[in-house]
């Protein structure tokens, strides 16, 4: 329960993912990315498009997606 009085069910509550970056690309519009190849970072369960690539699993994401990088 919030101090607002809402109840919020634990089915609703996102769990955060993690995951290890493999690749990072230009960035939106050039600006420099923050998150860099090898970095450990958290991200909200529905976050990014899965694909798969010559038989891996990979997860395709916006910056904006990423929650924290450890």
């Amino acid at each position: 329960k919030t101090k607002g009085g809402i109840i919020i069910p634990d089915t609703a509550k996102e769990k955060p993912q993690r995951g290890e970056v493999v690749a990072v690309g230009p960035g939106k519009d050039g600006n420099a990315m923050t998150v860099k190849k090898g970095d450990v970072v958290l991200y909200g369960k529905y976050a990014g498009q899965e694909l798969n690539y010559e038989g891996n699993d990979y997860l395709i994401m916006r910056e904006d997606d990423i929650l924290v990088i450890l």
